[in-house]
């Protein structure tokens, strides 16, 4: 839930203390995402601007599962590594931690190519002045997060405006043209990509390395071998979990990473949320 409560603004998420309300585009209309806990249980529903399908519920608790990383083994992982000198102790702490993931690999890649190079919070602020531009605002009051063809759309004077540097703004406008003119199957590599195959498309991109793909595929995809040695917070997680005096550079934070292949980026999820719950 800190994951989503990030913009204390709540434009796009609202967190309260037993549910989450996130506005999201659905089948091209504002709608409103309501997931409700009690106990071990979470109920799902949907408030959307348009008539309800056919299919809609299946598809809605299957981006739901996903969301929750309901999908993701992590129970495997700490079975396999409750007994690591290190790790040992991050695992206890945090058993069961999941990795949140985003509503669409669109929003997650957006979220990656955003944060590059910047602190969380000016991120997070970006995004925000990115869904404002836009204006896509479900009738209770929740701002969603832009579709590729909605991206396009915008000049890049005006994601200059709104703070995105020009590197950003030229690799935002690519991605969102590949992604809108099928080029780019973000949403259909959900049921059949291959990591490896999406990592060698994203990084023909300009604008886009590898810790903007390792980033894109957890949040997107729940991937959680991406190496995320390039992440300043991993680094710093390392270093504190080491006792070291000195920092970590980015090759001794792979090197370390690579034991835990194919769970480096979840070990790097550990690494974050050692440091604050918000930061994973």
């Amino acid at each position: 839930m800190a994951f989503h409560r990030r913009d204390a603004q709540e434009l796009s998420e609202r967190v309260t203390a037993d549910g989450l309300r996130k506005g999201l585009l659905w089948r091209g209309a504002p709608a409103c995402l309501g997931m409700d806990f009690a106990a071990d249980t979470v109920r799902v529903g949907l408030d959307a601007d348009t008539p309800p399908r056919v299919g809609d519920e299946a598809v809605l608790i299957s981006m739901a599962r996903r969301m929750l990383g309901l999908e993701q083994p992590v129970a495997d992982f700490e079975r396999a590594h409750r007994g690591h000198p290190q790790l040992a102790g991050l695992l206890a702490a945090r058993p069961g931690l999941r990795v949140p993931q985003t509503t669409t690999p669109f929003e997650a890649l957006v979220w990656a190519v955003t944060g590059q190079q910047i602190s969380v919070h000016a991120a997070i602020s970006l995004r925000r002045r990115l869904m404002q531009l836009v204006g896509n605002r479900h009738s209770g009051g929740l701002l969603c997060h832009p579709s590729p063809q909605q991206v396009v759309e915008l000049e890049p004077d005006q994601l200059g405006l709104a703070g995105f540097s020009r590197a950003k703004t030229r690799t935002l406008l690519e991605l969102s043209r590949q992604t809108a003119d099928g080029g780019l199957p973000l949403q259909d590599w959900l049921d059949d990509g291959a990591p490896e195959e999406i990592a060698a498309r994203l990084l023909a991109l300009p604008g886009i390395g590898p810790w903007t793909v390792s980033y894109a595929l957890l949040r997107g995809y729940g991937w959680l071998d991406g190496s995320l040695h390039g992440d300043v917070a991993v680094r710093r997680g390392l270093q504190r979990l080491l006792e070291r005096a000195e920092a970590v550079s980015p090759r001794e934070t792979e090197q370390w990473l690579q034991g835990f292949a194919p769970w480096r980026a979840l070990v790097g999820a550990h690494l974050w949320a050692m440091q604050t719950a918000a930061a994973y």
